[in-house]
């Protein structure tokens, strides 16, 4: 994970994207208990094309110029471990981005999402497994009611917090 961690930090300053953090149940594992979980899930923001699209396709290249080219499903293998990567798509993932926290990893500098993020995007998302996910977030996490409150409202997701969490 180190190593993976020092390739992800090379590729912002080589400016293949320009921020990233970890996200998902790697993410929460700084936060809970470890869940179980098969990859490394990490947001970036990408660099837009003239023409104004988002496209994974500098990202990748960047990382066969590295040598890392072995693929499985969605994720490709950096230094053995299976890596996501996950355009922010909507303004709370950008947020969530911009807000996230400076780590360090086996001396390895990283960012990883607030836990507050976290329990907003898996509301969000709406998946069951992100149902429980926010039930071990409310129960483990030291979570910033205020900070959480606030992403809720700003995100229209306090309904719903309400009716998974009732």
């Amino acid at each position: 994970m180190k190593r993976t961690l020092q390739v992800l930090n090379e590729m912002e300053r080589d400016g293949v994207f320009t921020r990233y953090a970890i996200a998902g149940a790697m993410a929460a594992t700084f936060y809970v208990e470890p869940l179980l979980t098969f990859d490394l899930d990490v947001f970036v923001v990408l660099p837009q094309t003239p023409g104004g699209l988002l496209t994974l396709a500098p990202l990748y290249d960047a990382l066969r110029a590295r040598g890392y080219s072995e693929q499985e499903n969605e994720c490709i293998r950096i230094e053995g471990v299976p890596v996501q990567f996950l355009p922010a798509y909507n303004a709370l993932l950008e947020e969530a981005l911009k807000e996230a926290q400076e780590i360090m990893y086996e001396d390895v500098p990283a960012r990883v999402l607030r836990s507050e993020h976290l329990l907003a995007i898996c509301l969000q998302a709406g998946r069951s497994k992100d149902r429980e996910r926010v039930r071990i977030l409310r129960e483990q996490a030291k979570l910033d009611q205020n900070f959480l409150a606030d992403v809720l409202r700003r995100h229209q997701l306090e309904d719903k917090c309400k009716l998974w969490t009732e």
